[in-house]
């Protein structure tokens, strides 16, 4: 159910600017929750309890204590949480462009794309 969560986030970040209403940070945001889903479902299928924040680098701090290494290319991916809360609301930030929307959205791609390989392993599909 998490990783459904996180393919239904990663799909709306990627809908993109459809509107010039839509905002980056509002898509960046969808970026950010489907990475903080997909982990979520690793720590899952892992077993491990996780409390409900929005850090990422909590959550693969988490999965490596319990086993799961997280490739260097994917690190990066801790970027992300300023995307949580911080640029969710109006406020003091330095605006979103289109080139941290994309590559925001990479990252997300590339960590909903590798947690998918895993727990698809372990499922046994």
């Amino acid at each position: 159910e998490w990783l459904r969560r996180a393919k239904s986030n990663l799909a709306l970040a990627k809908a993109g600017r459809i509107s010039e209403e839509i905002l980056y940070e509002d898509l960046c945001f969808d970026a950010q929750q489907a990475v903080e889903k997909a982990l979520k479902s690793l720590c899952v299928i892992q077993g491990i309890k996780f409390s409900k924040v929005h850090d990422i680098s909590y959550l693969m701090e988490l999965l490596e204590k319990g086993d799961i290494k997280i490739p260097k290319k994917l690190q990066r991916a801790r970027i992300l949480t300023d995307y949580a809360v911080e640029t969710r609301y109006p406020g003091d930030y330095v605006p979103v462009d289109e080139d941290m929307y994309k590559d925001a959205l990479k990252l997300a791609e590339k960590i909903v794309s590798w947690v998918r390989k895993i727990v698809e392993a372990k499922e046994g599909y």
